[in-house]
C-alpha cells in the first residue's frame, strides 16, 4: 500500500468529506476521490459509503482505520528520531477545546510555546462540544470532564473557579443583595438543550430553570455581561479581560471545575505530542493561576 494514499483515506475518514479533505491536503477534491478508488482497488474492497452526512466508512474501513493510525504513528515516531528534539517542535498541531478555554487561555499559552518553537504551527478548535479523537478530528483535546470510552489517556490538568458576575454599571441600577433577589434579574447561561456536558450546568447550582438570554458560546455570555445585560456564572480566569464587569455574593456561591488533557492511547509513544503535551499542561495551570489571582488583585 501507498503511504500517500492511506494519508488521503485517512484524511477522509476523520472529515467525512472529499473537498474537506482535499483542503486539508492540499489536493483537489477529484484527485482525493482518485486515490481513495485506487486504494480501494488495490485492496478489492468498499471504504467507503456516499451518505447524507458525507462519506461514512464501511466495515473494511473500519478495520483499516486503526491500521492507518498506526502507521501515521510510526511515521510521526521515525520522524521525531530523525529530527532529534534540539531544535524544538516543529510540523503542525491541532487542539480541539471548549471556547471558554479557548478565548481566555489558549491564545497566550500557544503562543508562548510558539515563541520557544518557530517551526511549530497550531490549530485551537473552539467547539462547544465533545471532540472524537479517535477519528483523529484533533491530535489532542481539552475537556471539562474525563470521557467514559474510548482508547484515550486522560490527564487533570488543573482546577478553575466560576462565580457569579454582572457589570457594575448593572449593579448599580440593579442591586443583588441575596441568591433570593436572583430571580428578579435577567440571568444568562447556556442554551439548555444543546449543553454538552454535565459540568456546564452551572445554573443547576442555583436553583434557577428560567434563562432570559442564552447561547452556546461562553465569550457571548460574557459580552452579554459586560454591556449591561444582566446575571451569568463566570469564568474568573475570564475577568481580567472584562475590567467593568464584578463578582457577586462570593461568599455564597462558587463553583469549582477542572480542565483535562485528552489523548489518543497510540499518541504514548510519540515523543513531539509527549513534549508538547507537557508544555501545554504547564502553561495552562500558570495562566490559570495567573489570571484568578489577577481577577483577585484587581477586586473583581
Amino acid at each position: 500500500m501507498d503511504w500517500d494514499d492511506m494519508r488521503v483515506f485517512l484524511a477522509v475518514a476523520r472529515m467525512d468529506s472529499l473537498s474537506r479533505a482535499g483542503r486539508a491536503l492540499k489536493l483537489d477534491p477529484a484527485t482525493v476521490g482518485r486515490r481513495v478508488a485506487r486504494l480501494e482497488q488495490g485492496l478489492a474492497e468498499r471504504l467507503f459509503v456516499k451518505s447524507p452526512q458525507g462519506y461514512a466508512l464501511t466495515e473494511a474501513g473500519h478495520r483499516l482505520l486503526g491500521h492507518a493510525v498506526a502507521a501515521e504513528q510510526a511515521m510521526a515516531g521515525a520522524r521525531d528520531a530523525l529530527t532529534g528534539t534540539a531544535d524544538g517542535l516543529t510540523g503542525q498541531l491541532r487542539i480541539g477545546a471548549p471556547d471558554g478555554c479557548a478565548n481566555y487561555l489558549l491564545p497566550q499559552v500557544i503562543a508562548a510555546i510558539c515563541d520557544d518553537n518557530p517551526g511549530l504551527e497550531v490549530q485551537i478548535v473552539a467547539l462547544p462540544r465533545v471532540f472524537n479523537l479517535s477519528r483523529r478530528e484533533a491530535d489532542m483535546a481539552i475537556a471539562v470532564s474525563r470521557p467514559e470510552a474510548g482508547r484515550l489517556t486522560v490527564q487533570k490538568i488543573t482546577d478553575y473557579h466560576l462565580h457569579l458576575a454582572a457589570a457594575r454599571d448593572y449593579l448599580a441600577r440593579q442591586p443583588l443583595p441575596d441568591m433570593a433577589a436572583l430571580r428578579d434579574h435577567r440571568i444568562i447561561g447556556y442554551i439548555p438543550d444543546m449543553i454538552f456536558d454535565k459540568e456546564l450546568d452551572y445554573l443547576a447550582a442555583t436553583g434557577l430553570d428560567r434563562l432570559t438570554l442564552a447561547s452556546n458560546s461562553v465569550s457571548v455570555q460574557l459580552n452579554w455581561v459586560r454591556q449591561s445585560g444582566g446575571v451569568a456564572v463566570v469564568h474568573d480566569f475570564a475577568l481580567p479581560s472584562a475590567p467593568e464587569v464584578s463578582r457577586v455574593l462570593t461568599e455564597v456561591f462558587s463553583l469549582t471545575r477542572a480542565f483535562y488533557l485528552i489523548r489518543h492511547a497510540d499518541d504514548r509513544q510519540v515523543a513531539r505530542l509527549n513534549r508538547f503535551a507537557d508544555a501545554l499542561t504547564t502553561g495552562l495551570r500558570r495562566e490559570v493561576a495567573r489570571l484568578e489571582r489577577l481577577a483577585r488583585e484587581q477586586g473583581q
